[in-house]
């Protein structure tokens, strides 16, 4: 499959982060691929978000991947439970990614419903299907992607972003923004509307 290449990602982080909306994240996983259509996104820009990790040029151990090539994979863990899965935007050294909150899973749903409940797909409860992979970590269990992942290139094989999908047909989607969520300490910035998913 044709995956997005680099100069999709060497944009506008809100441009970005709202024509993600729509786009497949795919993902070998031992010998399955595994595929969601993504429903919701956020965009933290370092330099004048108080949000981002990144904020007034901070680099760190963690930090550091923000700064590499546009389309790296930026994956962190947080409140020692879950991992949150970003892609890094614009030029180089801007520091600023793309959160990935939710996707619609659209295939290997036998492996993801064991990854993300540990049960098979048809013993799911309707609640647990609504719930399959709509925040950013139930998104990563649902697709196995971890620490491992990180600072991984989204611009090549085997885990990467494109615009189709076999079987899939890209209707028109509407799309809405609101403020981003969980973040209360970021002062002014809790108020951006740098949050967009489907209505």
């Amino acid at each position: 499959m044709h995956y997005l290449e680099r100069e999709f990602y060497r944009r506008d982080t809100l441009t970005v982060a709202k024509e993600l909306i729509g786009k497949y994240l795919v993902r070998e996983y031992e010998g399955t691929l595994l595929a969601g259509r993504i429903t919701e996104t956020e965009a933290y820009i370092g330099a004048i978000d108080k949000a981002c990790h990144a904020y007034g040029g901070r680099k760190t151990e963690r930090t550091r991947t923000l700064y590499e090539p546009e389309g790296t994979a930026y994956v962190y863990f947080i409140y020692g439970m879950y991992h949150c899965m970003n892609v890094v935007t614009e030029p180089e050294g801007t520091a600023a990614a793309v959160l990935l909150r939710g996707v619609e899973m659209i295939h290997g749903l036998e492996v993801s419903a064991r990854l993300r409940y540990g049960r098979e797909y048809e013993e799911l409860t309707r609640r647990q299907l609504q719930n399959f992979a709509d925040g950013p970590g139930k998104l990563c269990k649902a697709m196995a992607i971890s620490r491992e992942q990180n600072r991984v290139d989204l611009c090549s094989a085997g885990f990467y972003i494109t615009d189709t999908f076999p079987g899939c047909i890209n209707e028109e989607l509407e799309i809405g923004a609101s403020p981003r969520i969980g973040i209360d300490y970021a002062e002014e910035a809790k108020e951006y509307p740098w949050r967009f998913y489907v209505k």
